[in-house]
């Protein structure tokens, strides 16, 4: 294939795209907003529900470095990646990377589900609602449920579902 012609049909390519785009056929999902807050629908609303269900399921599995599964043990990032796991949402297991996925939300627009992160981004953990999180802390404890204000380095949120 000629570069001319490579050339003719990246042109094309990139005009389709913006002509897409421009018809909305590309653009982003939204969700509906009430007073300046982004409102989830049905559907994501109740796989939160079973994502924070299914992550209690693990309060009291020990904390372990690097710890990915139950008979392991979890850190903070593998405990979240493994709940989101099980629900076909596949997550890297560092708590950073995490932080780059989704959508911010802040804090006064939590909902169950969202994941939480703390001390420079070097914690995480799943919101569960009432102003609680359930998460991995620190070698020698185990997952566990507690205050959000428990945590004095809240850093901000994001929202997979």
């Amino acid at each position: 294939m000629s570069d001319r012609l490579r050339f003719s049909l990246l042109v094309l390519t990139i005009a389709a795209a913006f002509s897409l785009r421009a018809a909305g056929a590309l653009a982003a999902p939204t969700s509906p907003v009430v007073s300046g807050i982004p409102v989830r629908d049905a559907q994501a609303t109740a796989l939160s529900s079973h994502v924070v269900t299914y992550a209690r399921r693990f309060v009291g599995v020990r904390y372990h470095y690097g710890g990915t599964t139950p008979s392991t043990g979890f850190d903070c990032s593998g405990f979240v990646r493994y709940v989101y796991a099980h629900f076909g949402i596949e997550l890297p297991h560092y708590s950073v990377a995490q932080f780059h996925l989704g959508r911010k939300v802040r804090r006064d627009a939590l909902e169950p589900g969202d994941l939480v992160f703390f001390s420079g981004l070097g914690h995480v953990g799943l919101y569960v609602g009432d102003g609680r999180y359930i998460h991995a802390p620190h070698a020698g404890t185990s997952v566990s449920v507690e205050p959000l204000a428990a945590h004095r380095r809240y850093v901000g949120a994001r929202r997979i579902l």
